[in-house]
């Protein structure tokens, strides 16, 4: 009696691996795309670029928690590009007067499934002016007043956007900034 229980369990459980190797397996399914489309990717990086250059207009160099927006807005080697420059500053004694204004931005190209996007920018700099502790401007005299700019945005979970800067670099092609 106690052969035929054996025979008929190791017969069930046969039968039960059978039936799961028949079982197809479920297809991988693709990651859900950050945005719906590239407009909407693109007016998302605007708004994290624009409450970035909001953030550094609103730093005081002579008070650190106010650089605490600017870092908000970052990741990866802009982050600690921001954090390194803006303490030092602090340290050194720097101050800075005026605001930056975003002067252009355009969608340049957008990976709607890594979520990723670049921007094409115009940064007004020209009434941006920056002194030593002792007065001095530190502003290059040969300074471009609108800068042509790269902004690269990548997918953050820490970002009411959605987005983070990863980069921000000089552009070479795209629309004119002059």
């Amino acid at each position: 009696m106690r052969s035929r229980a054996l025979t008929g369990a190791v017969a069930l459980l046969l039968l039960a691996s059978a039936l799961s190797a028949c079982t197809p397996s479920p297809e991988p399914t693709e990651p859900t795309p950050l945005f719906a489309s590239e407009a909407e990717a693109f007016a998302a990086a605007e708004e994290t670029y624009r409450a970035y250059v909001d953030a550094l207009n609103q730093v005081d160099l002579s008070d650190p928690a106010t650089f605490e927006d600017v870092y908000a807005w970052t990741t990866g080697d802009l982050n600690r590009s921001d954090r390194q420059g803006l303490t030092t500053y602090h340290a050194e004694g720097t101050v800075v007067s005026g605001e930056s204004s975003v002067a252009l931005v355009e969608g340049s190209t957008a990976n709607i499934s890594r979520g990723t996007v670049d921007l094409a920018v115009c940064l007004d700099v020209s009434n941006i002016d920056v002194r030593d502790s002792d007065g001095n401007s530190v502003v290059d005299p040969d300074r471009t007043p609108v800068q042509s700019l790269v902004v690269s945005l990548s997918p953050s979970t820490y970002s009411p956007t959605a987005l983070q800067i990863e980069a921000i670099g000089p552009r070479v092609d795209g629309p004119s900034c002059s």
